[in-house]
């Protein structure tokens, strides 16, 4: 009897490339190829939103002057921390990455990294960050941002392969850097930083449920358990980014009524939170590739936004 061959399917064929190929090391590559597969690893843009996010609020805490050289040190111990939570995420979602068409190309999974350097350098920089931000910011910086790359790393990323929930735990890491931005610059954990926290953290649900929707079957063959690629419910999707969406109308209000701004910025936020709304429920109404992508756009508009007006007015009530 003449055997059936085996379809190549794309996961397959990335898992087939993957074993052929043997892990790089520090010692076959050179210093520029080392360079631009460290770049990737650490997820450049996230990193550049996780800065962006510290200045803000250390500019929030900061009273009179900024300090330049306490920022300088705090961006380069958070953002550190940061590049060494996506170095590590990455290595323990290499086999994951190999089945997505989105991610196989990564340096891991693509064998351009060998699994236990990129570990080791996760391992080192993370430390190395947490004893930066000890010794040139303060000791409360430093343990939050290491409880953030734990939570990060060892709570959100064994979860996604286990439970749709995951959005829920992920988010707190992912609201973290308005926190420290905060505590860098001296303040306390008083009701501003919780304030910046909570529109951080729901801000991000609308704008992950777009990203999971629009990648849901490269997460279903990862076998990542994100709404909707679980596979139950999906109209829960749309509900649940139009639902945070409304939320988060009156949260990011909330910074004008602890003194963090004023009415400016107060008017700002109705208008970007309305169409931030707008958008979610569109998507919600209208689930699709199209809807999910104007939505994930509307999120990444709407954060630098908000958080451009909530400074600039931050500024003008101090003058």
């Amino acid at each position: 009897m003449k055997s059936v061959p085996t379809p190549v399917t794309p996961v397959l064929a990335a898992e087939a490339v993957a074993a052929a190929v043997p892990p790089a090391t520090l010692f076959n590559r050179t210093l520029r190829e080392s360079l631009a597969e460290y770049a990737a690893l650490s997820k450049p843009r996230i990193a550049v939103m996780v800065l962006i996010s510290v200045g803000v609020s250390f500019t929030l805490a900061s009273q009179g002057p900024l300090p330049l050289g306490l920022l300088l040190a705090a961006l380069v111990g958070i953002g550190g921390s940061a590049v060494a939570s996506s170095i590590l995420n990455q290595w323990y979602e290499r086999g994951s990455d190999a089945r997505m068409l989105r991610t196989r190309n990564r340096p891991l999974p693509s064998g351009r990294i060998a699994d236990a350097e990129a570990l080791w350098a996760g391992v080192l920089l993370s430390l190395a960050s947490t004893a930066w931000l000890a010794a040139t910011v303060n000791g409360l910086t430093a343990a939050l941002t290491l409880a953030t790359l734990v939570l990060y790393v060892g709570v959100y990323t064994p979860l996604k392969s286990r439970t749709s929930l995951c959005t829920a735990i992920g988010a707190a890491p992912g609201a973290m850097p308005l926190v420290l931005g905060w505590t860098a610059a001296g303040g306390g954990l008083t009701w501003e930083p919780a304030v910046l926290f909570a529109i951080l953290y729901v801000w991000q649900f609308p704008h992950f449920l777009a990203i999971a929707w629009i990648y849901q079957d490269q997460y279903r063959e990862a076998g990542l358990r994100m709404l909707p690629a679980d596979g139950r419910r999906p109209a829960l999707v749309g509900l649940s980014a139009a639902a945070h969406a409304a939320v988060l109308l009156p949260v990011s209000l909330w910074a004008r009524s602890v003194g963090l701004a004023g009415d400016p910025y107060a008017l700002c936020a109705v208008i970007l939170g309305c169409w931030y709304l707008l958008a979610s429920v569109k998507f919600a109404v209208e689930p699709g590739q199209a809807t999910a992508r104007r939505l994930l756009w509307t999120s990444l508009a709407y954060l630098p936004m908000l958080l451009a007006a909530l400074t600039i007015d931050h500024v003008r009530l101090l003058q």
